[in-house]
């Protein structure tokens, strides 16, 4: 027997799926992750990381554990994702608050299409913006959207593409941060 077969778990195919990024509902790691949830949440946080899952929502990933100050073992880098992204990340997630808000929706999943998208960005413009540049950079910045997780491609004709809005973006960027970015955005937009 080699030394792999007799240190693996059960759960460890999980827990590797888990380090590498979000498992989804689809997975075939998914049903492990709900039968081990108290083994793999033992077993992370030994490195500081907590498991997050949603399984109404179909999606599990792993959060680091923050000190009293914010601060973490480091495990998870973060990244720096840029004005232009975050604007777009704080439109999808309120068009994402906004559809849940609203009791006669019969959808469970949020879709929106990448004109929906630039409409709604178009409100962020000062005028005189190079609007031409803006729309070919958009793509670039709603690319880095879907790269990042937070938007699924579901279809694309001709000019259009439609996305699903993904609900890790409610775990990630919570009603205070959005909130909050609001207040920075208003300053921001009043200085200049």
């Amino acid at each position: 027997m080699s030394s792999l077969e007799q240190n693996i778990n059960p759960y460890s195919k999980a827990i590797v799926k888990l380090l590498k990024g979000v498992v989804e509902r689809n997975s075939n790691v998914w049903e492990d992750v709900i039968f081990y949830q108290n083994e793999i949440q033992e077993y992370i946080s030994q490195v500081g990381l907590e498991l997050i899952l949603k399984k109404d929502d179909g999606f599990a990933f792993v959060k680091q554990f923050e000190d009293g100050e914010g601060k973490t073992l480091g495990l998870v880098t973060r990244r720096q994702i840029g004005f232009e992204v975050s604007i777009v990340l704080m439109v999808l997630r309120q068009n994402l608050e906004e559809f849940d808000s609203n009791p006669t929706q019969l959808a469970a999943e949020k879709f929106i299409t990448d004109s929906e998208i630039k409409d709604e960005l178009e409100l962020f413009l000062q005028e005189g913006y190079n609007k031409l540049k803006f729309q070919k950079d958009l793509d670039s910045y709603i690319k880095k959207a879907v790269d990042l997780g937070y938007l699924k491609e579901i279809s694309k004709k001709e000019n259009e593409t439609k996305y699903q809005i993904h609900r890790i973006i409610k775990e990630k960027i919570t009603l205070d941060i959005l909130q909050d970015f609001k207040s920075k955005l208003q300053e921001y937009v009043e200085s200049v």
